[in-house]
């Protein structure tokens, strides 16, 4: 018997039968032209389905004040809905299992990417530092209490749309410094309401995001992104640790399929933080990434048990083929840097070349 490839074995995640634990990670990529998803993200995608495999798209926005990048989706109206369903479809003929990531930016915006050139909506009226990440960072406007179930309902609408685009399930993304995260964290939150303050109020908008869109579209369809360790976009934490289990715990209530981590080790490779526990205290599907590397990913899922599948980020992206590349221990294509965020529909999207087999 040949010896096994812990994540090219098979794995039961909820209702879905997922054939190996190499996902494809929620990438950025700025080629939907005014929010609408494009044609040749059907190439893109389908090119890295596998019968089996799980795929979670690029982060898509839930409104029109959720952006702050160029050329990001949405799925906030009936023609983003549209644009959607072909290139679900193309995942879907391949036998891939798809996942629409949603997200709101937050503070990490300027005037230029709001409706009217309003300021940007945040848990707090502190603004990133200007100039970091080579942006002028507009200040935000700190949300009043009576308008978060607003933006708790465009969540709930967002994974609406998703499923009624065909997709199988929907991450929340809470992680990187978005507005999920900018309540979570003390380093940001300066909130005295009952968003703010205590570990408790600081989770709620996130607990209460979870909750509406598990109750729309069902906790078996739901998946959240969570960096508790990381300080992103000026999102840091005194205790992560303590915000991490808490978290991993409180989502236990809601019967969630997943949930998603950003490993600490991403952002200090001499950290003393592990996601273990948070991976003891959550009772669904535990996703790690964190610039994972084939031989990281199989002791991860094998003999340390530190997860049940992987995601990968940039090694996907640069070989569409990657688990079939892991299974015949073919070399890899190296990423191109440079063209990530560019908005060409080819060039660093669809022209990574494939195995010759």
């Amino acid at each position: 018997m040949a010896p096994t490839t812990p994540l090219l074995t098979p794995y039961k995640m909820g209702n879905f039968n997922l054939s190996h634990r190499v996902v494809l990670a929620p990438m950025t990529r700025n080629r939907s032209y005014d929010n609408m998803p494009q044609p040749h993200a059907i190439l893109y995608y389908s090119q890295r389905a596998t019968d089996g495999g799980l795929l979670i798209t690029e982060a898509t926005g839930v409104s029109d004040t959720a952006q702050g990048y160029p050329e990001t989706p949405g799925i906030w109206t009936k023609e983003q809905v549209e644009a959607w369903k072909p290139i679900v479809n193309g995942v879907h003929k391949k036998g891939g299992i798809f996942f629409c990531q949603i997200w709101h930016v937050g503070r990490v915006s300027n005037h230029g990417f709001q409706p009217n050139g309003d300021a940007p909506l945040s848990s707090t009226d502190k603004g990133i530092t200007p100039g970091l990440d080579g942006v002028d960072w507009s200040p935000p406007r700190r949300l009043r209490v009576d308008e978060i179930p607003a933006l708790i309902n465009d969540f709930r609408l967002a994974a609406r749309n998703a499923i009624d685009a065909g997709f199988d399930g929907i991450e929340i993304h809470g992680a990187n410094g978005y507005i999920i995260e900018q309540f979570l964290k003390d380093g940001v939150n300066d909130r005295t309401d009952r968003y703010g303050g205590t570990l408790e109020n600081r989770c709620r908008l996130a607990l209460e995001i979870v909750e509406a869109v598990a109750n729309e579209i069902g906790g078996d369809k739901v998946g959240i992104r969570l960096s508790p360790f990381g300080n992103y976009m000026e999102s840091g934490d005194s205790n992560p640790g303590a915000l991490g289990v808490y978290m991993a715990n409180a989502l236990n209530k809601y019967g969630i399929l997943y949930l998603h981590l950003i490993e600490p080790r991403m952002m200090d490779p001499q950290t003393p933080y592990t996601t273990l526990p948070m991976r003891k205290a959550f009772k669904g599907t535990f996703i790690s990434s964190s610039g994972y590397t084939k031989d990281d990913g199989n002791k991860a899922v094998g003999e340390e048990n530190a997860a049940d599948l992987i995601a990968f980020g940039r090694l996907f992206l640069a070989n569409p083929d990657l688990p079939k590349r892991f299974e015949l221990g073919a070399d890899l294509n190296k990423y191109d840097r440079a063209t990530f965020y560019t908005q060409d529909p080819v060039v660093g999207y669809t022209d990574y070349p494939f195995l010759e087999v």
